[in-house]
């Protein structure tokens, strides 16, 4: 009897884990969903990293999170957290003002989702480049231009490359890393930012090209929240889209649903600031209440383009820096 039960335990994880040739089946079904281009000598890393992702999913979900094959599932862990992520995070923080509401609000909307009232703009992309500093501050401040009443979603579309090229404040360093702090300070000194279309974004470092007379948005200050989460429903819905960074080393499988902390920070509290992004609203009425957060990997990754996380966790660090600036 035991060897037959055995038998079957074995039967049960070779089904588990896919064979080779199954595989190389939805390797090869990854490589066109994605468009992937390889070199010829890095096709075999990239495979071994595909079964390295398919095999650590297989031991994720069983909560309301799925995991699975996603656009980074031929990158290593390293990889990801290297060329997605931020590498270098200044230590020195701008000094702007602190606020925090009093109390949570109680008449605060159960659900809210700043996408409704046409304050957020469409999901970008920042490809394999640590610019999610830059690209959370010009959502946020693309947001506030809107709020102001100067544009709508579909008219606004400002450079995140000039952040990148130009700020040197602080010590950011482009596309290893800075902090929405600092591209607040730049954009105010410089005068504004300039649109897409003039600026075109490139993913690499590069001179800066700034054109003052190409400014298309302008803001005049920011500002920080304590780091409260109870509080934060309320700021969000009386303030607007607002900027948070946090850590997402263990965002590269992620596909839909809510991620809880547990999963984000398996050691809780000890959490890493590697990525910024743009928190637009929130469901506390769902079975596990949950923050909605736009990210900048474009729409192929994720909820379109946005992840769900745990409320009340403080989850992936969310609560521990958070901006918003305010519009000329």
């Amino acid at each position: 009897m035991k060897c037959v039960l055995f038998f079957v335990v074995l039967l049960a994880v070779a089904f588990a884990i896919p064979s080779d040739e199954v595989l190389k089946v939805q390797f090869n079904e990854f490589i066109q969903k994605y468009n992937k281009n390889y070199a010829v000598e890095e096709i075999n890393i990239r495979f071994n990293n595909f079964k390295s992702s398919v095999a650590r999913t297989e031991s994720l979900g069983g909560t309301s999170a799925q995991f699975g094959i996603t656009k980074f599932s031929d990158m290593s862990v390293d990889e990801f957290r290297s060329t997605i992520l931020m590498t270098q995070v200044p230590t020195k923080k701008s000094t702007a003002p602190v606020v925090g509401v009093a109390a949570p609000d109680p008449h605060a909307p159960a659900t809210f989702d700043w996408r409704e009232h046409n304050a957020v703009t469409p999901v970008k992309d920042q490809g394999q480049c640590g610019s999610c500093w830059a690209f959370s501050a010009t959502e946020a401040i693309e947001s506030a231009w809107i709020l102001k009443g100067h544009a709508t979603p579909s008219t606004v579309d400002l450079a995140p490359q000039q952040i990148v090229d130009c700020d040197s404040i602080d010590g950011v360093e482009g596309c290893n890393g800075g902090e929405t702090e600092s591209a607040y300070d730049y954009i105010i000194q410089a005068g504004g930012q300039e649109p897409e279309k003039d600026y075109p974004y490139t993913g690499v470092n590069g001179k800066c090209k700034f054109i003052a007379a190409d400014v298309d948005a302008k803001i005049s200050t920011y500002t920080s929240i304590s780091k409260d989460e109870t509080t934060l429903p309320t700021n969000l819905a009386t303030i607007g889209p607002l900027s948070i960074c946090l850590d997402a080393a263990h965002w590269q499988d992620y596909q839909s649903g809510v991620l809880t902390a547990l999963e984000c920070c398996p050691l809780l509290g000890k959490c890493s600031m590697d990525h910024c992004v743009q928190l637009v609203g929130y469901n506390s009425t769902a079975a596990t209440p949950y923050w909605i957060v736009r990210n900048s990997w474009n729409t192929d990754w994720g909820v379109n383009g946005y992840i769900w996380l745990e409320m009340n966790k403080n989850t992936c660090g969310l609560a521990n820096d958070v901006t918003w600036p305010t519009s000329s």
